[in-house]
C-alpha cells in the first residue's frame, strides 16, 4: 500500500506566520509618523525648539552646550544634595578648561509635573530660560521678555 503523505522536505522551510495563522505584527506606525517618536525624542524636540527660539533674540548661545538628562544625580556627601528643596528640574555646568558651559533640563521631573503636551513645553521652555540666564548673568525677563505669562 502507498503511503499518500509525501514524506516532509529536508530542510525546513522558512514560516511565513505565526503559529495561530495570523501572520507578522509589524511597527504600528511608519517610521516618519510622529506617532513612532519616543517620548524621549519627542522631549529633546521640545529642548530644541526652545533653544532655537531664544537663539534668535541671543546669538551667543551658540556656545552653549544643552543636554537633556533623564533624571538628576543625588550626591548627599558632596554639594550637590538637594536638602529641603524640591527635585531641581534643571541645572547649569559652568565653562571651563576649554569646555563650553552646559545647560540641563531633567526630563523625567518635568514631566511628572506635566500631564499636557502644551504644559510640557511651556515648563521646558520655562526651565531653559531660567538656566540661560543663569549662565548669562541675566534675569529671566531679560533673557525672555515672555517669561512668566500663562
Amino acid at each position: 500500500m502507498d503511503n499518500p503523505v509525501p514524506p516532509p522536505p529536508a530542510e525546513p522551510r522558512p514560516r511565513r506566520r505565526d503559529r495561530h495563522g495570523r501572520g507578522m505584527r509589524g511597527p504600528v506606525a511608519p517610521p516618519q509618523v510622529p506617532l513612532s517618536a519616543s517620548r524621549a525624542e519627542v522631549f529633546a524636540d521640545l529642548v530644541q525648539d526652545s533653544v532655537e527660539r531664544l537663539e534668535r533674540r541671543w546669538p551667543q548661545l551658540s556656545d552653549i552646550e544643552f543636554m537633556v538628562l533623564e533624571v538628576p544625580r543625588f550626591d548627599p556627601a558632596g554639594d550637590e544634595g538637594w536638602g529641603d528643596e524640591a527635585v531641581p528640574l534643571g541645572g547649569i555646568t559652568p565653562a571651563h578648561e576649554g569646555r563650553p558651559a552646559r545647560v540641563i533640563v531633567y526630563r523625567r521631573p518635568v514631566e511628572i509635573r506635566t500631564k499636557s503636551r502644551d504644559e510640557r513645553a511651556a515648563l521646558v521652555h520655562e526651565v531653559v530660560v531660567e538656566q540661560v540666564a543663569e549662565v548669562l548673568g541675566l534675569t529671566p525677563e531679560t533673557v525672555d521678555p515672555r517669561y512668566g505669562e500663562d
